[in-house]
């Protein structure tokens, strides 16, 4: 169940990831499934599953609520989701980097915050296609181990450009990016 869950959410997040409520719900998941395997401890199959969906609920309203304070919403969404980003990329090649990690970590939500900043409607197609290209390849990554390193991060980069194409209108199926 759990695999399929975090693909789902991946591809739909490829798909419609320009739409903040989802871009929000999708950030919210990949965090959970990031913190849950941060806690060993926490192998119960629940877990796995909850943690994810709570965070990906939470993340949805939090963006819906949040309407009115929309380019605060997308800078928050940045920081997370460029840290989550290089979290994520750093447990696919399954490195243990102490200390390092954190500052990778903080390196990336800064790298999120500029983009989100400088490029409003881009860094939302781009974040939306990272976001659900390391989705679908964690997901895919618990059936087929060699998705863990080389494999699974040209995955993800491929997946996050068809998400990007197909979002910004360059594949003609989805609308232009404004």
């Amino acid at each position: 169940m759990y695999p399929f869950l975090v693909i789902a959410i991946g591809l739909v997040v490829l798909v419609l990831g320009k739409r903040l409520s989802v871009l929000g719900a999708a950030v919210g998941a990949l965090l959970g499934v990031a913190l849950v395997s941060l806690f060993p401890s926490a192998s119960d199959p629940f877990t796995f599953i909850i943690v994810p969906l709570l965070l990906g609920v939470i993340g949805f309203f939090a963006v819906g609520f949040a309407k009115g304070i929309i380019n605060i919403v997308i800078l928050v969404l940045g920081v997370l989701a460029g840290a989550t980003i290089v979290l994520g990329i750093i447990e696919l090649f399954t490195l243990q980097l102490g200390l390092l990690q954190w500052f990778l970590v903080a390196a990336g939500g800064v790298a999120g915050f500029i983009l989100a900043s400088r490029f409003k409607d881009w860094a939302v197609l781009i974040l939306a296609g990272l976001i659900g290209g390391l989705l679908v390849t964690r997901g895919l990554a618990i059936w087929l181990p060699f998705l863990q390193g080389v494999a699974g991060t040209l995955l993800t980069l491929g997946l996050a450009g068809l998400g990007v194409a197909y979002q910004g209108g360059y594949l003609k199926l989805g609308k232009t990016a404004k």
